[in-house]
């Protein structure tokens, strides 16, 4: 990986699983909602400098490789990513059954 930055882009749909997690915790404490979805963007964020830093998503089916996932707080994050940009795709909780894609 050379050292330039990808742009990290949401997709519409992953944009509005965020805010459903994020409503769903908060009913409990807005702080924890807090906590947990600013976690995600930052895990997220890593991936800005070096996309290949999390492992092949195992439910993307005829993976290239370009699609990775990871899981944080109990949230499963898909992203792909190709021409210097990361683009976030799902995120879903964990004890959703898997969705192949």
């Amino acid at each position: 990986m050379d050292t330039a930055f990808y742009q990290i882009v949401w997709t519409k749909r992953a944009q509005e699983e965020l805010q459903l997690v994020y409503n769903f915790i908060s009913k409990d404490s807005p702080q924890n909602a807090s906590n947990i979805v600013n976690d995600i963007i930052d895990a997220v964020g890593r991936a800005e400098q070096n996309p290949a830093i999390y492992r092949p998503d195992k439910y993307k089916v005829a993976n290239d490789g370009s699609y990775r996932a990871f899981e944080k707080h109990g949230y499963r994050i898909s992203y792909r990513f190709n021409n210097a940009i990361v683009r976030i795709l799902r995120v879903r909780h964990t004890k959703m059954k898997p969705s192949f894609y």
